[in-house]
């Protein structure tokens, strides 16, 4: 796989590392609350930043974490820092 994902290739990626967090049967959207939808407690919303990190090769800022809701926040702070904004 290429290193460089457009949008929608880093939305499919993002689906797949959430579905060992994802109990229920609605689909993952981009507008999915990962804490409230996903009902995720600290320490899972922690062990999902680190696949995340691990999978981009990327460092997700502890101050970025909070300002994360949705996947397509997600999406975006992914973005941002690989283009290193």
């Amino acid at each position: 796989m290429s290193n460089q994902l457009d949008r929608q290739e880093l939305f499919g990626e993002i689906v797949r590392l959430l579905e060992p967090f994802h109990k229920g049967t609605s689909p993952v959207t981009p507008e999915l609350d990962i804490s409230r939808d996903l009902n995720l407690d600290s320490l899972a919303v922690m062990d999902l930043m680190m696949a995340i990190e691990e999978r981009f090769d990327i460092s997700i800022p502890l101050n970025m974490v909070p300002e994360i809701q949705t996947v397509a926040d997600l999406v975006t702070a992914i973005e941002k820092i690989r283009q290193g904004v």
